[in-house]
């Protein structure tokens, strides 16, 4: 039995000796690395959000600034930026709100489609994400730990989770 005061990795230790004990070394495998991916996702996360919430920023709502800044004229559909995002078309319509409430965002309407709402990044709102974009990579995307070839070589092993996950 593993003492209240015990470690971290001591706990961890102990969790995959039962896992082992029932599941075997694949499932133990798969779990230790699951276990490890969302450790580093949460803590990168909080790294992020730390970066937003001095900007006054939602992640929601940089994504979708970021998604308006590399797109051509720096304009998107709302639809389109669902489906960029993976996010329900109210979530974005929420962040857009926002967004255009803080003049970072304006809606425009669609030249040839009346059905189409536009969303435009103004000359505010870019300026925001240049700034955000900056800090991003100066805290965070250029002390990730891992030299270039490393990197790729992880962005190939998690497609091809990504691709196990999906089926």
């Amino acid at each position: 039995m593993i003492q209240p005061e015990a470690s971290a990795s001591d706990f961890e230790q102990a969790v995959r000796l039962a896992w082992l004990n029932r599941w075997g070394p694949e499932a133990t495998s798969g779990m230790v690395v699951c276990a490890a991916i969302l450790r580093s996702r949460q803590l990168i996360r909080e790294q992020v959000d730390a970066v937003l919430d001095r900007h006054d920023l939602t992640h929601v709502r940089h994504e979708v600034l970021a998604c308006l800044a590399v797109a051509p004229e720096q304009t998107l559909s709302l639809g389109r930026i669902s489906r960029i995002l993976r996010s329900p078309p109210a979530t974005v319509t929420n962040a857009v709100d926002h967004l255009e409430a803080k003049s970072l965002v304006r809606r425009d309407a669609h030249p040839t489609d009346g059905r189409t709402t536009l969303a435009v990044m103004t000359d505010e709102g870019s300026a925001l994400e240049a700034r955000v974009a900056a800090d991003l990579n100066r805290e965070i995307h250029e002390r990730i730990g891992l030299d270039d070839t490393e990197r790729t070589h992880l962005l190939e092993l998690l497609r091809r989770v990504d691709a196990a996950v999906r089926g």
